[in-house]
């Protein structure tokens, strides 16, 4: 299982409601608006490193309102 934060920037505005679209999305674990450089932060999992990087573009980039993404793996070292 490998999971990731996704680091997400959105457009003025957007960001509760795109927390609250990807959390419903299937291998998002959680997703909560944040105040920083980033306005939503999402813990996901898949089952391997490519459907995570399908999880992430082809599910959560595709969510309106999201101008940048930054997709940071778990490791356990």
């Amino acid at each position: 299982m490998v999971q990731a934060y996704i680091l997400i920037q959105t457009e003025v505005g957007k960001a509760s409601a795109v927390a609250e679209s990807i959390a419903k999305i299937a291998g998002v674990t959680q997703a909560e608006d944040v105040t920083g450089p980033y306005d939503v932060i999402v813990r996901a999992e898949a089952e391997t490193v490519d459907d995570l990087g399908r999880l992430v573009v082809a599910s959560i980039q595709k969510i309106e309102g999201i101008t940048r993404t930054l997709t940071c793996p778990v490791v356990h070292l």
